[in-house]
């Protein structure tokens, strides 16, 4: 079990472990303590779901739908650069919302769930590495899969939780709204180039 369970637990973390849209937002969430359970549990059972997909073979059916790639290219080009919008407007406006308890304005869960999926599941990038790249790795594993999914799946879970509770070691940092203003900055660049990206 562990020569199939080990490598797929490395490979899932190595494919998830770079700075993203989805991961920005997960940070995000954790600084602010807001929603951070459900946030990461969305993240982690999403990559579960096509995780799971692309091991039993779904990277396939992926191939006779021409449509879906440009669909979900596109409409998720769409939504990083209205997040960039966002995120932008926030870094540059007069007065910033940092982790003071009076300027800070919470999210309802289910606004912060929508965001979350909208970044998970309309990311195109994410369906190339759960279910095509995994799903076509774990073809090596032939009568092994299910432990190479196993830990593929383990990893995110400990990747997203690790993201999410581990971003409160930040908070000093960012009870400074000059902090906020750099993160929010950064994220509205980093999302504007991946946005670029998929539209190229």
């Amino acid at each position: 079990m562990s020569t199939a369970f080990i490598p797929g637990f490395l490979l899932g973390l190595s494919l998830i472990v770079a700075i993203g849209a989805q991961n920005a937002f997960v940070l995000r969430q954790g600084l602010r303590k807001e929603h951070v359970f459900l946030i990461c549990l969305t993240c982690a059972l999403s990559d579960a779901i096509l995780i799971a997909a692309g091991v039993a073979g779904f990277g396939m059916a992926v191939g006779l739908l021409p449509w879906l790639e440009p669909a979900m290219r596109y409409g998720g080009a769409l939504f990083l650069f209205v997040y960039a919008a966002r995120s932008l407007h926030s870094a540059f406006r007069k007065q910033h919302d940092h982790l003071s308890p009076s300027s800070r304005q919470a999210n309802s869960p289910l606004a912060a769930l929508a965001t979350c999926l909208a970044l998970t599941w309309l990311n195109p990038h994410v369906y190339l590495d759960t279910v095509v790249l995994l799903g076509s790795i774990s073809s090596q594993y032939e009568g092994r899969k299910l432990a190479f999914a196993a830990g593929a799946i383990c990893a995110s879970f400990c990747f997203f939780f690790a993201l999410g509770y581990g971003a409160r070691l930040l908070r000093p940092v960012f009870a400074n709204a000059t902090a906020w203003r750099v993160l929010d900055a950064c994220v509205g660049i980093l999302m504007i180039v991946i946005g670029i990206q998929l539209v190229r």
